[in-house]
Order: C-alpha cells, then structure tokens, then sequence
C-alpha cells in the first residue's frame, strides 16, 4: 500500500482546491448578489425583462466593492473564530493530560513519529461515539472526542481513529473544510435573504414605480423572480456539488492514513464497524458532522451523502491496506 498519511502531492491538491474555493466563493457571492439586484429591481419597477437585468446588473457592479468587502470580513472572521463558533455549536471542553493519560500519550506519541505539533484534546460530553478534528493552524487545531467514544473502543481502536483525525490536521482537510462551511454559510444567507424579500413582497404590483418607465417595458417582474430563484438553486446546488467531492475522497485517505501511522488495519475496521450508524451528534449542526468520523444523517440528506459507506470504507481497508476482516 502506498502511504497516505503527508503526501504531498494531496497537500498541495488540497492547497489548489482551497484557492479554487475562494475563488468560487467570490463567483457565487457576486452571482448571488445579481439575483438579489434582480429581484430588488423585479419589486421596485413595472419594467420589461431586459430593462430588469441591465438594472440588476448596474446595481452588482456599484454594489461590488461593498460585497468584496462584506465577503472578506466574513471570511476573516470565520478563519480567526472557526474554534469558538464550533465551540458553541458543540460545547466541547478540554481533555487535559491528568484526564486522559493514556490517550494523551497516544496522540502524542502519533504526532512526534511524523514530527507534528500535538492538537489540543477536547472531550463532548455525548453518549454518540463520533470524534472531529477542527481548527486552521497549529495554535487552533483540536481533536475532539465523544465520551461515548472513548468508553466504546479499545485502546487500539481508540489510536486507529486518533490517527485518522491526525491525517485529516495533516493534509489540511480540516483547513479545506473551514473553508467550505464558509461557503454554505454564505450561499445560505443570501439564499434566505433573497426568498425573504420575495415572500414579503409576493404582491408587489403596487408598490411598483411606473414614471420613469419610458423605453423600459412592461410585465417582465414576474420573469425576473423566476431567473432570480433560479440562479439562486443553481448556487445552492454549486456549494453543495463542491462540499460532496471535497468530503467522500479525504475519509478514504484518512483511513488510508490511520493504517499507515499505526500498522494495525483491522484497528481501524474495528472502530469504524461499532461506530457505524450510532454516531449521530444531536445538537451538532450539519456542517459539524461533515467533519466527524461518521455522518449517518439520513433521510433526505442521505442522498447528498458527506461521507462514503462504512462498507466501502472498511472494503478499501480490507483490499488495500491489508484487513483481515471479510465481507458479507
């Protein structure tokens, strides 16, 4: 098996992928802020449909200063206190050494074979076995785990998943991840703002201004909400696209990771075999789980699933990283 745990070329793929987020991210804020002019302008002016866009359009571009700087404070503050909003979210409190000797030494003993800076430890207090890595630096990165984890799984079981989230610090997924939350939060905001002005303004024939409409038409409010809508599903759907491909491939190679730190692949079938299907963290919002070990929200969200099957993960374990474990 080829090691995963520090391979560069992935670090740097990671390091691309977060710059074409970012990039991304300013592309579905503009493209969002269009929508919203266009809807704005559908509510304001009895006009025609073209009159309607190249309204909306002016209106992005007077008002694209103000956004880039809007989106740039709001990333600034999700870089900065990504730890104490996960904190509130999750209110997870800290692992010290006199708590958890044994599983101190074990991350620690982890991260001095690949030269890494020791993340905090952080226990939550869930009976859910389920464990995330969070944070964008060596002063932020952490490592938290459920109680019902740590009282779930044996020692080797307990480093195999220790690991896995050491491989995520390691190739920055958890960095990768900070950025994609960035994104649905800020694709969600916009959405929720534009639908709200709509559905305030369902009936806006009389709040509409027809004086300066001369030249400009009539009649087009209705297609402009329409276009407006869907370039906002569309963005949705982008975010989502993005976050999807970014999370199904970084699990295979933490596991992949995990093997390769520890040696021991039935270790970490083991764990992933008593998580399976008992993971989920009531009070942890999605984006949360998208980080943990295991994400088994179903329902409708199991379509758009975060994180690849157990059965796939522990298949690729048993034919790649040398697991005993068989099959049904």
């Amino acid at each position: 098996m080829t090691p995963a745990f520090g391979l560069y070329t992935h670090i740097q793929s990671n390091r691309r992928r977060s710059l074409f987020l970012l990039g991304t991210l300013f592309s579905l804020i503009y493209l969002l802020a269009f929508a919203g002019a266009l809807g704005a302008a559908a509510i304001a002016y009895d006009w025609g449909l073209q009159a309607l866009l190249e309204q909306a359009l002016q209106d992005t571009i007077a008002h694209a200063p103000f956004i880039t700087a809007g989106v740039l404070v709001w990333i600034w503050f999700a870089w900065i206190f990504n730890q104490k909003i996960i904190a509130l979210a999750v209110p997870a409190h800290s692992l010290e050494r006199s708590d958890a000797p044994a599983l101190y030494d074990m991350v620690e003993t982890l991260c001095i074979s690949r030269g890494m800076a020791v993340p905090r430890l952080a226990v939550l207090e869930s009976p859910a076995p389920n464990a995330f890595a969070s944070g964008v630096n060596d002063k932020q990165y952490t490592i938290t785990f459920t109680r019902g984890l740590i009282d779930l799984l044996d020692p080797a079981e307990l480093e195999a998943v220790a690991a896995h989230e050491l491989t995520h610090i390691r190739n920055e997924d958890v960095r990768m991840m900070v950025v994609a939350m960035i994104i649905a939060g800020v694709v969600s905001f916009f959405c929720e703002l534009l639908f709200r002005i709509v559905g305030r303004n369902g009936g806006f024939g009389s709040r509409r201004r027809s004086s300066d409409s001369e030249g400009k038409g009539k009649g087009g409010g209705a297609a402009a909400i329409a276009i407006a809508l869907l370039i906002v599903a569309a963005a949705w759907a982008l975010s989502l696209m993005i976050r999807l491909a970014l999370s199904r491939s970084r699990e295979f190679l933490a596991d992949a990771g995990a093997v390769e730190l520890t040696k021991n692949p039935d270790a970490m079938i083991s764990a992933l075999r008593k998580i399976e299907g008992k993971g989920e963290i009531e009070e942890a919002p999605s984006g949360v789980m998208e980080m943990c070990i295991d994400n088994p929200r179903s329902g409708f969200a199991d379509l758009f699933s975060t994180h690849p099957s157990m059965e796939d993960r522990i298949r690729a374990l048993t034919r790649f990283a040398g697991g005993s474990e068989e099959l049904a």
